[in-house]
């Protein structure tokens, strides 16, 4: 048999399949303390908030082991990644993000999106104008962080028949 013979699963949304009020959510993934000291040790996040369990618990507002919302955020982008973007999407153009309430460690994430904004682009008419509303919940359904990415993201063809 050949690679030809086989159906390549996995592929990303195209522009044609994310028409304005297309809805989808993602699996879950749990944080794990290995995420969060992973991630503040890599990006240099080493304040007290993420390395300190006494200050955790003698002075801060925030009480247990708290991830940084821009971990959240990347594992979230993650999620997506993999269920909706592989091979096409293209290019990550902006955000809003509000974060409107902690993530802890041994939380499960997943995201809710939905299409607010779908148009062909002008000067790549291969190419599509995605803008969804993401929403990050918790798994006992808290809203976490909210954002609404612009995304350049492949089309089919150019719309032109």
């Amino acid at each position: 048999m050949s690679a030809d013979e086989f159906e390549t699963v996995g592929i990303g949304f195209y522009f044609e399949d994310l028409p304005v009020g297309r809805k989808f959510k993602t699996v879950g993934r749990t944080v794990t303390e290995a995420d969060i000291v992973g991630f503040i040790n890599t990006i240099g996040m080493t304040e007290v908030l993420f390395t300190n369990i006494e200050f955790l618990k003698h002075e801060s507002d925030i009480k247990g082991r708290v991830s940084p919302g821009s971990l959240v955020f990347c594992l979230a982008e993650g999620l997506l990644s993999q269920a909706t973007m592989q091979r096409t999407g293209f290019a990550f153009l902006h955000m809003e993000l509000d974060i409107k309430g902690p993530v802890f460690a041994n939380d499960t994430i997943h995201v809710e999106c939905e299409v607010t904004e779908s148009r062909r682009s002008k000067s790549r008419p291969n190419r599509g104008l995605v803008r969804t509303r993401n929403r990050i919940y918790k798994q006992d359904g808290t809203l976490v962080q909210e954002y609404s990415p612009l995304r350049m993201v492949k089309a089919r063809g150019t719309g032109q028949t």
